[in-house]
C-alpha cells in the first residue's frame, strides 16, 4: 500500500535486527536497518553490519547468511551505539515480533554501552500482533475460514472434534497443488497432501525434542538442553557425567515425555561408552 500515508504526530521507526542468536541477554547484533518515517510525510534510511565480538550460533547464520568473516571489520556496537541512539531520538517504535526479539535486545545493547532507550516515553506498534489478534488461530476462525460457516457448540468436545475432521478436509481441498514457503524463503512443494505421515512430516517441529520445549536438536542433530545452566550442552555426555543433575530432573516437575527421553538417551550414551 505504497499510496497510504501514516498519520503520524511525531516520529515513528521501523526497524529489524539480525543477531548471533535468539537469546534477547546473551546475543549481539550483526546487523540492523531503520527507517525513520517523519510527520511532514519524509523519511530516511540506515542500515548497518556490526561486529558483535562473540561467535555467532550456526543456526543463526542459517537463517540470516551473514558469516564471521562478513562482520570482523565492521564497527563494533560501543562505536556506532550513540549514532544509532541519535537516529531514533525520542520516536515511536515499530518492526514484526519486536516486542519479544528486537526491542529488547536493542536496549541490552544500549546499556552495555551506557545508554538507555527508554520504552515509557513512546508507543510500540508491533506488526505481528496486529497480525495475530486480526487473524484469530482458533479452530472457530479456521471453521468459518476453511468450512465457509459458524461453528456452532464450540468448546463441547464432539463438536470441536467434528469440526477439526471438517477443517482439515477443507485445508486437503485448499491447498492441494499449493507450495509453502517459510520464513526464510525455502520452498516445499505441495506438502498439503491426503497422505497422514507427510502430513505429520509438515507439522512436526524437527528442531523440538520434548513438548515442553526443554531439550532441542542442534545443527548437527544432537540433542541439547534448552534451558538451565547446561543450555546448549549435548544432554546425554551432561548428564551421564552429572548424575545428580540427572536425578534432579527425574525427581522434579519436567514432563512424563522429558524424563522418559533422557533415560533412553543417557542409556545409548553410556551403552556406547561400555
Amino acid at each position: 500500500m505504497k499510496d497510504l500515508n501514516f498519520n503520524l504526530t511525531k516520529d515513528i521507526v521501523f526497524f529489524d535486527i539480525e543477531a548471533t542468536g535468539l537469546n534477547v541477554l546473551r546475543d549481539r547484533i550483526v546487523q540492523i536497518a531503520l527507517i525513520k518515517y517523519r510527520p511532514d510525510g519524509t523519511h530516511e534510511e540506515l542500515e548497518m553490519m556490526i561486529n558483535p565480538q562473540i561467535p555467532m550460533s550456526p543456526e543463526a547464520i542459517a537463517v540470516h547468511g551473514i558469516t564471521p568473516e562478513m562482520v570482523k571489520n565492521k564497527p563494533t556496537f560501543g562505536q556506532v551505539g550513540e549514532q544509532l541512539f541519535h537516529f531514533i531520538g525520542a520516536a515511536d517504535l515499530a518492526g514484526y515480533n519486536s516486542d519479544r526479539f528486537d526491542i529488547p535486545m536493542l536496549m541490552e545493547e544500549f546499556n552495555r554501552i551506557g545508554l538507555e532507550l527508554d520504552i515509557s516515553i513512546r508507543n510500540t506498534i508491533d506488526v505481528q500482533k496486529i497480525f495475530y489478534k486480526m487473524e484469530p488461530r482458533t479452530l472457530s476462525a479456521a471453521y468459518r475460514y476453511f468450512c465457509n460457516a459458524e461453528l456452532e457448540g464450540a468448546h463441547d468436545a464432539l463438536a470441536d472434534v467434528k469440526a477439526t475432521v471438517d477443517v482439515l478436509k477443507g485445508q486437503l481441498v485448499k491447498y492441494k497443488d499449493v507450495d509453502y514457503i517459510d520464513g526464510d524463503n525455502f520452498r516445499t512443494k505441495a506438502p498439503i497432501v491426503n497422505d497422514m505421515g507427510a502430513l505429520s512430516a509438515f507439522t512436526t517441529n524437527k528442531r523440538v525434542v520434548d513438548v515442553t520445549m526443554k531439550m532441542k536438536y542442534d545443527s548437527n542433530g544432537v540433542v541439547v538442553f534448552n534451558f538451565g545452566k547446561y543450555i546448549g550442552k549435548p544432554v546425554a555426555e551432561t548428564l551421564a557425567k552429572d548424575k545428580q543433575y540427572y536425578h534432579w530432573i527425574l525427581d522434579k516437575e519436567f514432563s512424563t515425555q522429558m524424563k522418559q527421553i533422557v533415560k533412553q538417551l543417557v542409556k545409548d550414551y553410556e551403552a556406547k561408552q561400555s
